[in-house]
């Protein structure tokens, strides 16, 4: 044991070895792990999991391979339908999938205030929270795109709003994008298999601290509230996350968070994936309607009455 803990440490200290390959190892019993290779010696491998470091004796090795991203598409089989995508991808490394598709997650700001959104489709389409959109027209969405080892801020205020539903609190919005401008999208999960003690994270824009990354786990899968089931997480979220991605491992959205417990600290929830994917399937039952209250205008109360008294009776001739 006391061997094991030095090598850990000793592994966290490595230096820098370019930048770290990404591979799939077979073990002899036919179990297999994904991650990024740190560091190899002729017995043994050392593998970042995100979470924790992971040695690996050769002697247990079938099979090593790098994995290649050209070939996801065709391994992995992406479809897509509704407009918005999903992949069945192996588990990787928290910070794997952050660059990965850290780039979908936006800034979606109002008047009013700020929150989070993630793209779901080449044309521009994203979702979020109803309540980042709630009683406003003018949109704005900001995109952070990697250009060499910085990240360049682009903002467009041509935003349409596609679709609304409060008792979801969701929104479908579409970003005219200029032609030739490529987005990059987050992938659906295709089925709602979380179970509790699963990792999850998630990409946001918390208190205005953009492209803000945090790790947790699922606490409850179905935490009921207000007539719907939400999902549960330790993983930290605060004001601006509202309408960002929540991530499984695998780097597939299995929810869209929008609340936390007020005093409390890693008591996070996210709306379960199934709830938006029926939403975008049947988006045009939820079509924005500019004449409705609950979309785009604030209808303010009527001024109080200035006496309490009851109006006198009307006179009788």
């Amino acid at each position: 044991m006391r061997s094991r803990v030095l090598l850990l440490l000793l592994a966290t200290a490595l230096p820098a070895w370019g930048r770290a390959a990404e591979v799939v190892i077979v073990l002899n019993e036919g179990q297999t792990i994904t991650g990024e290779v740190l560091r190899e010696y002729p017995d043994r491998v050392i593998v970042d999991l995100g979470f924790d470091l992971l040695t690996i004796p050769r002697a247990h090795i079938r099979s090593l391979e790098t994995r290649r991203e050209e070939g996801d598409a065709q391994q992995l089989g992406a479809t897509t339908e509704h407009l918005y995508s999903t992949r069945h991808m192996p588990v990787r490394s928290v910070k794997t999938l952050a660059e990965k598709f850290g780039e979908g997650v936006v800034l979606v700001s109002s008047p009013a205030g700020q929150g989070s959104g993630f793209f779901i489709s080449r044309e521009g389409h994203l979702l979020t929270n109803f309540h980042v959109i709630e009683g406003e027209t003018r949109i704005a969405v900001t995109v952070f795109r990697k250009v060499g080892d910085e990240f360049r801020r682009q903002k467009f205020e041509d935003v349409d709003i596609v679709a609304t539903n409060p008792f979801l609190d969701l929104a479908l919005l579409r970003v005219q994008l200029p032609p030739g401008y490529d987005p990059v999208i987050t992938y659906l999960a295709e089925s709602d298999e979380l179970r509790d003690g699963d990792t999850v994270f998630a990409i946001g824009n918390p208190m205005g601290l953009e492209r803000t990354v945090s790790q947790g786990i699922v606490s409850r899968r179905n935490r009921a509230d207000s007539g719907l089931a939400y999902i549960q997480t330790t993983t930290q979220i605060n004001p601006g996350n509202s309408g960002g991605p929540l991530f499984n491992a695998r780097g597939e959205v299995v929810g869209v968070t929008n609340m936390k417990l007020m005093f409390g600290e890693g008591l996070g929830f996210a709306i379960p994936i199934r709830y938006a994917i029926d939403f975008l399937r049947n988006r045009e039952a939820f079509a924005y309607n500019a004449e409705s209250s609950a979309a785009g205008y604030r209808y303010l109360q009527p001024p109080a009455r200035q006496a309490p008294e009851p109006p006198p009776a009307p006179s009788r001739d």
